[in-house]
Parts: C-alpha cells; sequence; structure tokens
C-alpha cells in the first residue's frame, strides 16, 4: 500500500477496489469471519472477495498464488488473510505481491509459549467435528429448526429455547437457522398474522410459553421492500399492510412483555448475540 506523508500525517492513496482473499487449510470459515471483522472497518473501500478452502499442499498454494498475482497486475496490493497452520506453505505467498495477514502464526506462539506445549500440525481442527457429542447437540438443533421454521410443528415446544415471533420476513429463518447451527440452540419460529391480533394475547399455541418468547420487526419500507419481491404489487406487499402488522405486532409485545428488536439494519449474528443476551443462553 502507498503511503504519501502530507503535513497532516501519512495519507493512503486513493485506492477504492481492493482485491480481498480468505486463504485456508480448511473450510475458510475463520479466515473469512475474522478478515470480514477487520475489514469492516474501512467502509470507504469496495472489496472483491474471495474465499479459497483447503490451501494445505504446496501445489494447491501455486494455483492460489497465480490468482493472486493476476490480481495485483490489476491495480492495487491484494490482501491476504490467512488461516494457514504450514509455515512453508505461507512462506509461497510472499512472492505474491500481496500484504499477507497470518491470522493464527502469531497467536499460535503465543498459546504454545503460555501453555507449555507444541501445537497440533493436524489441519482444519477448528472446523473439524471435535467434540463429538457438541456437533450432533448442533446437528439435532438444526433438524428441530428445520420442523419447527414458520410454525410448521407445535411439537415439543416445551424443550425449545427460544421462540421467535414476528410477521411474515422479517427475518425470523436465517436467525433461528443460525442459533441452532452456531450454537446448537433449539429454537422454533412463528408467524404473526391477522388472525393473531385481535386478541390481547399471544397466539394459542405460543402462550404458554411466553417466557421463551421474542420478537422481531423492521421498518414498514423495509418489509415492504422484501415482500415486494415475493409478491409484487399485492396487498401483502402494500406499505400500508406492512404499516399495520408492525404496529401491532409490536403492541403486542410490550403488551405480553415479550423482548423484542429491529431487524433492519442489523445482521444475523447481530440479532443472534442480542437474542441469546436478552435470553440469558450465553454458555
Amino acid at each position: 500500500m502507498e503511503i504519501a506523508e502530507s503535513r497532516t500525517g501519512p495519507r493512503i492513496s486513493d485506492q477504492r477496489t481492493r482485491a480481498a482473499y480468505f486463504v485456508s487449510d480448511s473450510t475458510g470459515i475463520t479466515a473469512e469471519t475474522l478478515g470480514s471483522a477487520l475489514l469492516a472497518n474501512f467502509p470507504g473501500v469496495t472489496f472483491q472477495r474471495h474465499t479459497i478452502p483447503f490451501v494445505d499442499t504446496a501445489a494447491g498454494a501455486q494455483n492460489v498464488i497465480l490468482e493472486i498475482q493476476r490480481a495485483a497486475r490489476d491495480g492495487g496490493e491484494p490482501i491476504v488473510f490467512a488461516t494457514v497452520k504450514s509455515a512453508a506453505i505461507l512462506r509461497e505467498f510472499d512472492a505474491t505481491g500481496a500484504v499477507v495477514i497470518d491470522l493464527l502464526g502469531g497467536h499460535l506462539r503465543e498459546l504454545e509459549a503460555a501453555l507449555g506445549s507444541t501445537a497440533s500440525e493436524q489441519l482444519g481442527q477448528y472446523h473439524g467435528v471435535g467434540d463429538l457429542e457438541r456437533y450432533f447437540a448442533r446437528m439435532r438443533a438444526v433438524e428441530y429448526a428445520i420442523e419447527h421454521d414458520d410454525g410448521q410443528s407445535m411439537r415439543a415446544l416445551d424443550i425449545a429455547d427460544v421462540i421467535i415471533i414476528a410477521p411474515s420476513r422479517c427475518g425470523k429463518t436465517p436467525t433461528t437457522m443460525y442459533l441452532a447451527l452456531q450454537y446448537g440452540l433449539l429454537v422454533a419460529n412463528y408467524p404473526l398474522t391477522d388472525d393473531d391480533f385481535p386478541s390481547d394475547g399471544l397466539p394459542a399455541t405460543v402462550s404458554r410459553y411466553v417466557d421463551k418468547c421474542f420478537g422481531l420487526t423492521t421498518t414498514p419500507l423495509r418489509l415492504s421492500q422484501v415482500r415486494h419481491e415475493r409478491r409484487p404489487s399485492s396487498t401483502y406487499s402494500s406499505l400500508a399492510q406492512c404499516t399495520l402488522e408492525l404496529r401491532r405486532a409490536e403492541d403486542l409485545y410490550r403488551r405480553n412483555r415479550v423482548p423484542f428488536l429491529n431487524s433492519s439494519t442489523k445482521s444475523v449474528e447481530e440479532m443472534s448475540a442480542v437474542i441469546m443476551q436478552s435470553m440469558r443462553l450465553r454458555s
């Protein structure tokens, strides 16, 4: 990256589009997650993102290096976020013309020193099966989420960790699946419809589990836009209908003391974190 000195201090040259590579000897999830968290601090730069998993041999690295070198020739140093344990493979990237950020190396060395032990050379342990009990718990949670998506089943709601309630298209399903897959939580979700609003109480199917309920809302304009993609020019997607449903839902939440949040500007990860904290589900 070129830095020009000025009277006000260093100034980064105007490179508004950069190639960003998430390179891993395993699934690439860790590299992408950590790298994206760092890139989020630079909203003025557009990143062309490439996730490349299972780079666990020198030959495999060479294929990636050729791609990175092509990106470097197109202008602007590519940025490589790497979670590759092998120092030899990682060194292969030194000649790419990219900025290489090793997301594991320094921290592994620190842990080795602190624990008086050498890190395992086995690849992909972070996202491997690992603890079988936890792995199968996540798989059971995913099955539970699928069965209980959009109020399809009312079976075994008593064992749910949380029941997400909201009008259609407010983000119930992706949040449910994320909590199940990432944390192994048993999550059901239930859609609020016009039939649920004449009463002051929660719908009968979930009213017994009010302490497990968490509500989602959004803005009328955002909800209308999302619904329009599904059913354009319909009453369902009209701004008036969306405004009415959201107002009724929020009134319902308040009357029954159901915690809720606005999903319009939040990612699934952020919503899940709020739900877990609010419902005291963090381990």
